[in-house]
């Protein structure tokens, strides 16, 4: 299952994780984001050893969104060792996400 993450733990559990973790960025009132959250969650599931998956509610936490420069949603961002490594903007198949996910594994 993803973790919710606000602005004010966003670096605790995000950056300081020693895990590859990715971070869905997503708002209630987006169709796309609704497509692709059981594939967020899908993920979550099959790569609980490996990865930590997060979600984070655009609209609740504007501050980290302005700080990664996100102006589409959803917009899933790919953290390793605390540094943005890859990012993937709107909704996408489930064998994309996990290629990029593979690719810093």
């Amino acid at each position: 299952m993803a973790i919710h993450v606000t602005d004010q733990d966003f670096k605790e559990v995000v950056l300081d994780s020693k895990k590859l973790t990715i971070v869905d960025f997503w708002a209630e009132w987006c169709g796309p984001c609704r497509v692709i959250s059981p594939i967020v969650e899908e993920i979550a599931a099959e790569y609980s050893s490996q990865v930590q998956v997060c979600k984070m509610d655009v609209d609740s936490n504007p501050g980290t969104p302005a700080k990664y420069g996100i102006r589409g949603i959803p917009t899933i961002l790919f953290f390793k060792d605390g540094e943005l490594v890859d990012k993937s903007v709107g909704s996408v198949p489930k064998n994309r996400l996990e290629t990029l996910l593979q690719s810093h594994l």
